[in-house]
């Protein structure tokens, strides 16, 4: 299976509504030299390649360039989660060709996936940004927040990136203080994901209302609120973590008091 980016964009086949990832034989044809082509894994048996095309490649007929977020839900779930690995990995070594500390031109490490610089052995990994995103409770009802990124009218729970030295329970009642101003208690481990966008690991965490007001920026957050789980707003689709947690609230929701 053939997993190519254009920049942020993946060439896939057009088949009818389902779009579908073309294989290594079906792009030989388009005589091109890929920049990239590293293996990712296995779908299905399946051997998965990233390959990094040209920034002039255009898609030949029968053929589109699509967002990898665009194809959420419409390709299966664990080759959507190796397309995004194969992305993080072309924008690795692409941004990484030079040593960051003496500039010199770095070469793949022989014995593990990082780059080393020949010259002054400085060794440089795939970055991972890693970020929580927590369910808040307070009964029966879930906080939900709007971000002017998202889609209108789509809600979700708050998420964000894990500071220098704070550790991820720190980080979500310093986040849930800082975009609601609440302050939540019981804060447990729920699950994690990675996701390419461009190259967090979302961990994802459940916690309890503890006191406060909700009072919202207007920057990074549009509006918040209560929600029970037979009023939820527009919500995140599958299989995001973010989704996980409402479903994990909506299934358990008739147990609260």
């Amino acid at each position: 299976i053939c997993l190519a980016f254009r920049r942020n964009e993946l060439l896939v086949k057009a088949a009818g509504e389902a779009p579908r990832i073309p294989r290594m034989d079906e792009i030989v044809f388009l005589n091109r030299t890929p920049l990239f082509q590293r293996y990712v894994g296995a779908f299905e048996t399946h051997p998965c390649f990233s390959v990094a095309l040209p920034e002039d490649f255009s898609a030949p007929a029968g053929m589109m360039l699509v967002g990898l977020r665009g194809l959420l839900g419409l390709i299966p779930d664990e080759l959507f989660f190796l397309a995004g690995r194969a992305f993080q990995m072309i924008q690795f070594e692409q941004s990484h060709r030079f040593c960051g500390h003496c500039g010199g031109a770095t070469e793949l490490k022989k014995d593990e996936y990082a780059v080393i610089c020949p010259a002054c052995g400085l060794v440089a990994y795939p970055s991972v940004s890693p970020a929580i995103i927590v369910a808040v409770i307070k009964n029966s009802h879930i906080l939900l927040a709007r971000s002017p990124r998202f889609p209108k009218g789509r809600y979700s729970v708050l998420a964000g990136f894990v500071e220098a030295g704070e550790t991820l329970e720190d980080c979500v009642r310093r986040e849930v203080r800082e975009e609601v101003k609440l302050e939540v208690k019981h804060v447990r481990y729920f699950g994690s994901q990675p996701w390419p966008f461009p190259n967090s690991l979302m961990v994802g965490f459940t916690a309890e209302y503890a006191g406060g007001e909700i009072a919202i920026d207007n920057h990074e957050i549009m509006d918040a609120g209560w929600f029970a789980a037979a009023a939820l707003p527009d919500i995140p689709q599958r299989p995001t973590i973010a989704r996980q947690l409402i479903d994990w609230f909506v299934q358990t929701s008739s147990i609260r008091v």
